[in-house]
């Protein structure tokens, strides 16, 4: 990605804040134990400790480290600044510090924020209600608005990847923390208050060193880790202390909307067009901020993070539209996006932002008008009618697509390597060494059910298999029949198009797109069929049935190994649909050898078709007493 293009991008579309603060090297300095998968949560979000250092911690990264993670963190701002863009940082705190610092001050050890299932040695952070650890943090703040005095924001994340509040209820091993905060037998509710006072605390203090060089600075924090102190929070919310969110009535991480179209499911990935409802009490509480000085972020997720990652370019503009609709006539003004935009040279008709970009300057426009603008400016007179067409059928699709699971519509479709891994019966039928090429690179340990088991992940039941059967049947009633006939759209056009256009064309760019988003689809479907396949099978004791479970898992087989065919030819066709990386693959993208990896799973779906469907239930304890070699 060229950097200069993409802040560039970012500002042509309207945006106005950036987050800068990426590290300058593939991989954080974190380790741990092999096998665990821990260390690679610390590569994205840096905290504050990733650039500069205090008094107190000086010395336990390495100078170099830092100084390279300043260095490109300072050249980000400057191009922000350059487009007019406000710089800023999200960032992951308060974070684990390494142990070694303990060994030194024993007694300013915090709270334990890793996730135990994740990782195999505890992590804990700085007990933050220390006066010593106030001033370090107080210190690095003021350190990095001294090197980069631009910066406007800081948007706190917690309660995931290494970093957490003390004694909040959200942490993974539950309320823990320092021994200056609270004392032994205290009731929930007064710890509840103790520990949501002690996180606001954090917050002022970051705010007021900021200010001391930026008077406009702000933070922002997500309220959903606070559920078991949330109104302590959001009673503390004022000037400069501000909150992103999908809802200011959720608590928790549960968005209190329904599917659009199926309304017995919640299965909706906040901020994105799923979530298409906004409830009066929303404005009530906009309100309320906004009386103290504080603000709502409200997320707005249209590509690239969210919602059919790791795709890139998916277009649904209509639905666009009528998202930025619905809260700019409900009184938001502040929206938090995710994922920020593409790299233009990767998506060069990017219609969703395309449309943020006209709604930002005229947001009284018509849709139809702003859409078909759009088109006619990209395909012509000849072509845009068939191109409005093509994106109205997708959108029918998308609407109709019911979400397996959220975790796999996002992050977790790689994370989980859903498009490498083979979909077969009995996953442990495949020898260890065959299944390397793909496992080495999962996000998962070696004792996750995931690993051979799609309805799971950790201790989370993702979905059921009366769900997933459901999600078949709905799928394949509603979503290929407008999605095929958008793709038929333009490919009866795209030939006549080249001639017209030339190559790389929107209509050419926008088919290949559609077909990548149908192998997406698919993929999603054979998903819910492994599920309610395998699990169909082991829960009955009637041959019948278990011959029909068979059959639907030997037809999800055929589909799959067929789709995956059809992505590997759109791999070697030219353009990038989805995201990608020379630099080697990780559990967080996939890499260059992309296109050998579908070979091979091809080759182990066809030799493992016939495998009697199993799951063994104690995969994960016997795993996890099993030596990692």
């Amino acid at each position: 990605m060229d950097r200069s293009s993409y802040v560039r991008e970012l500002a042509r579309l309207g945006f106005t804040h950036v987050e800068v603060n990426g590290l300058a090297f593939p991989m954080g300095l974190e380790t741990g134990p092999k096998g665990e998968t821990y260390p690679m949560f610390y590569t994205y979000c840096p905290a504050l400790d990733q650039f500069v250092s205090s008094s107190l911690n000086q010395g336990l990264d390495p100078e170099y480290y830092l100084s390279a993670n300043l260095s490109q963190l300072k050249a980000n701002a400057e191009l922000a600044v350059k487009y007019g863009l406000t710089p800023g940082l999200l960032c992951f705190e308060p974070r684990s510090v390494p142990e070694r610092f303990f060994d030194q001050y024993p007694m300013l050890r915090g709270a334990r924020v890793d996730h135990p299932f994740r990782s195999f040695k505890p992590r804990y952070n700085m007990t933050i209600k220390h006066p010593l650890v106030q001033e370090h943090y107080g210190e690095m703040m003021i350190k990095l608005m001294q090197e980069v005095p631009e910066l406007g924001f800081l948007s706190i994340w917690t309660n995931d990847s290494g970093a957490g509040f003390e004694h909040t209820k959200s942490l993974y091993v539950g309320r823990n923390g320092g021994a200056y905060l609270i004392r032994e037998w205290k009731s929930d509710e007064q710890i509840a208050r103790l520990a949501g006072e002690n996180a606001l605390h954090f917050f002022r203090l970051l705010r007021d060193a900021a200010r001391d060089v930026n008077p406009e600075f702000r933070v922002i924090t997500r309220l959903e880790s606070f559920y078991g102190e949330h109104d302590i929070v959001w009673q503390g919310l004022e000037d400069g202390v501000d909150v992103e969110t999908a809802s200011l009535i959720a608590r928790g991480w549960d968005v209190p909307y329904r599917h659009p179209q199926y309304a017995d499911s919640n299965a909706i990935n906040p901020g994105t067009v799923y979530q298409n409802k906004f409830d009066n009490e929303e404005k009530e509480n906009i309100t309320d901020l906004e009386n103290r000085d504080a603000r709502a972020h409200f997320y707005f997720a249209v590509g690239p993070h969210s919602m059919f990652e790791p795709l890139l370019g998916t277009p649904y503009p209509n639905l666009t539209f009528e998202k930025l609709t619905l809260l700019y006539k409900n009184g938001v003004n502040h929206l938090a996006h995710c994922g920020g935009t593409f790299p233009p040279d990767q998506v060069p008709f990017n219609v969703n932002h395309e449309v943020v970009s006209r709604f930002q300057w005229n947001p009284n426009s018509g849709r139809e008008e702003t859409i078909k603008r759009i088109a006619y400016q990209w395909a012509g007179e000849r072509f845009y009618h068939h191109l409005m067409n093509a994106w109205g059928l997708t959108e029918e699709a998308i609407l109709a697509f019911p979400n397996i699971t959220p975790l796999y519509s996002a992050f977790g479709f790689t994370w989980y390597r859903l498009w490498v891994r083979p979909f077969v019966p009995n996953i442990e039928k495949i020898p260890e060494s065959q299944r390397a090429y793909y496992e080495h690179f999962m996000c998962t340990t070696p004792h996750n059910p995931n690993n051979v088991d799609l309805s799971r992940d950790v201790l989370f039941r993702l979905t059921t298999p009366e769900k997933s059967r459901l999600d078949v049947e709905r799928i394949d009633q509603n979503v290929w029949k407008p999605l095929d006939e958008a793709i038929g759209i333009l490919g009866d056009i795209r030939e006549e198009s080249i001639q017209h256009m030339g190559e790389g064309n929107v209509i050419q760019d926008q088919f290949v797109r559609l077909k990548a988003l149908r192998c997406w689809f698919m993929t999603q479907r054979n998903v819910a069929a492994w599920i309610a396949g395998v699990y169909g099978y082991m829960d009955t004791e009637e041959a019948s049935e278990k011959e029909q479970h068979r059959s639907l898992l030997k037809e999800m087989m055929e589909k799959e190994i067929e789709n995956t065919r059809q992505l590997g030819s759109l791999l070697r066709g030219g353009i990038e649909f989805m995201a990608m990386t020379d630099l080697g693959e990780t559990p967080l993208i996939h890499g260059s050898n992309l296109g050998d990896s579908l070979k091979k799973r091809i080759e182990l779906m066809l030799a493992h078709m016939e495998d009697e469907p199993f799951i063994d239930p104690d995969y994960m304890m016997r795993r996890a007493g099993e030596l990692i070699r």
